[in-house]
């Protein structure tokens, strides 16, 4: 079986990066920004929220590990989808909720994840569900961020 990738965002990058990266059968991660305009996006650039790109972490992993459904149960816990365009103290587009699929059967586990999550909690989640464009690389300061740092995570 061939190794899959799911994107998230979900807030600062930092966490969502180590969150992703200790479950067993994700191969790698990395931090970086996508779904905005901007050809090459940097840092400076998205944190002043005028790329359109939000904060993001590609992950790959072996399905035959761990499962699609797996990982969007970590995206649901690792983060708040109810409020739009911030996550703790950070503000802004460049900090939404959202799930960029890559083929129709992630979009299609995506969606109905998301209908059971919104159910369970009982209020409205504006995590976005949209194709991935084109994922570009954080710089290399911003990969395994805490982890270098020996943090175990930075979560409000």
């Amino acid at each position: 079986m061939e190794n899959e990738t799911a994107t998230f965002a979900a807030g600062c990058f930092w966490g969502v990066e180590e969150t992703f990266r200790r479950i067993p059968g994700v191969i790698s991660t990395r931090a970086g920004y996508t779904g905005g305009e901007h050809p090459a996006p940097d840092y400076r650039a998205v944190c002043g929220g005028d790329t359109g790109h939000a904060e993001a972490v590609e992950v790959v992993f072996d399905p035959s590990i761990t499962t699609y459904a797996s990982l969007l149960q970590a995206f649901w816990e690792c983060h708040d989808p109810t409020t739009l365009n911030r996550q703790g103290p950070d503000i802004g587009t460049q900090y939404r909720s959202a799930i960029f699929f890559h083929g129709e059967e992630q979009r299609s586990q995506a969606l109905e994840s998301k209908e059971r999550f919104a159910a369970r909690i009982r209020r409205p989640v504006v995590t976005q569900i949209v194709p991935a464009p084109v994922f570009h690389s954080a710089e290399e300061y911003h990969q395994r961020y805490l982890a270098k740092r020996g943090m175990p995570g930075c979560h409000i």
